[in-house]
């Protein structure tokens, strides 16, 4: 039976060759994890012992829950993306700004859930928390730690990539239907 969060985590998989329907899938698994509640601390997987590994455990979760939804937002968001506008493309320009604003609308998803995700991130960034760290889960705390630093930042990858394909838009929009 899936009920809690790790159990709708477990059914997230990333596939070789991805396809929309597959990041559509684990847009789902993933927000139903998000909706979830947490297991008992004695079946996450992990060594808790205190209220506080159990508390910053909950937290680096669902910063990595929202992580990985952005990433398939960017995934489901790239298969839509014209990374250029070609005077030859004026035929199917209608097609094309179809496609581009599912692409930022994906990217703009993103963008939300960057917002969670540096949410969950301070939480688990208090002083109370500074030389707590959950072993096993050291990917977790990796991804916390490149959030806090700023080596890892989806907002700004995503503003630009959002600059860039509304400038793609605004030049298939420009574009004359007998200009090639």
């Amino acid at each position: 039976m899936v009920k809690y969060k790790e159990d709708w985590y477990k059914l997230y998989h990333v596939h070789y060759q991805q396809y929309p329907d597959d990041c559509m899938e684990n847009i789902y698994w993933l927000e139903k994890a998000v909706q979830a509640d947490f297991c008992n601390p004695l079946y996450t997987g992990v060594k808790i012992e205190t209220e506080k590994q159990w508390e910053k455990y909950r937290y680096l979760f669902q910063m990595h829950l929202n992580l990985k939804l952005i990433e398939q937002h960017l995934r489901l968001g790239r298969t839509y993306d014209k990374k250029a506008a070609y005077f030859y493309d004026a035929p199917w320009k209608e097609e094309y700004l179809r496609n581009l604003e599912k692409c930022i609308s994906c990217y703009r998803a993103g963008l939300y859930y960057w917002q969670e995700a540096k949410l969950w991130a301070e939480k688990a960034n208090v002083k109370e928390f500074l030389f707590l760290y959950i072993p096993e889960k050291q990917y977790w705390e990796d991804e916390r730690e490149r959030i806090k630093t700023g080596e890892l930042d989806y907002g700004k990858m995503l503003e630009r990539e959002i600059a860039r394909v509304e400038k793609i838009r605004d030049e298939l929009i420009a574009m004359k239907s007998k200009s090639y």
